[in-house]
């Protein structure tokens, strides 16, 4: 029973139309999540894959800085010469709204900027190792950043579209049962009264 709406023909249309929309609502939310798990779980995959090649490259880099240690020194000092990466740029494509962030990365041709002469191969290795590191590194922070996202998104979807299903629209239908029941009944008292009427008009004195 409705305790704010009056038993009106106008709150009827209006708390019917409320229930198409809400429905609409719904589907769309619906539809909404399983994009969103689509496109997450297709990010999934590529995230597992990238943290394996990640941790695999990422000891052989350590492996073989340490091995450059080892047999120059601490490299620090030498490893200062190598200039600062500024070749990185994020643009963001839409997915059901959601933003998803790309990185662009303009990958730099393996130039020595250090001297030759203090340095070894085991160095030259240790450095175009770490930066493979790099570019996985830069594809992993895009991928995990989008399935943050997503994941966000999911959650947000999931919790409309539970809301509408479960609090919203069965409110409107059993507010739309009641007017509708409160209006058949007058149309009945009314259609009652008339044939009272119509008898007693009727009726020889």
């Amino acid at each position: 029973m409705s305790e704010h709406l009056s038993p009106t023909k106008g709150n009827l249309l209006a708390l019917q139309k409320s229930h198409t929309l809400a429905k609409k609502g719904y589907d769309l939310m619906d539809r909404k999540r399983n994009i969103l798990i689509k496109e997450m779980l297709s990010l999934l995959d590529d995230v597992r894959m990238l943290r394996e090649e990640i941790a695999k490259t990422y000891k052989q880099a350590y492996q073989a800085l340490q091995e450059a240690n080892i047999t120059l020194g601490i490299v620090g000092d030498i490893a200062k010469s190598i200039p600062v990466d500024n070749g990185l740029s994020v643009t963001y494509r839409s997915v059901m709204g959601v933003e998803l962030p790309q990185i662009s990365h303009e990958a730099e041709y393996v130039k020595i900027t250090y001297g030759i002469g203090h340095t070894n191969t085991k160095f030259d290795y240790a450095y175009k190792s770490f930066m493979k590191v790099r570019e996985l590194t830069v594809k992993l922070a895009e991928i995990d950043n989008s399935t943050y996202r997503l994941a966000n998104a999911i959650r947000k979807s999931q919790k409309r579209a539970n809301a509408l299903e479960n609090v919203v629209i069965p409110r409107f239908e059993t507010e739309i049962r009641y007017i509708s029941d409160v209006l058949e009944e007058k149309d009945r008292e009314s259609f009652v009264r008339q044939k009272v009427i119509k008898h007693n008009r009727t009726k020889p004195e």
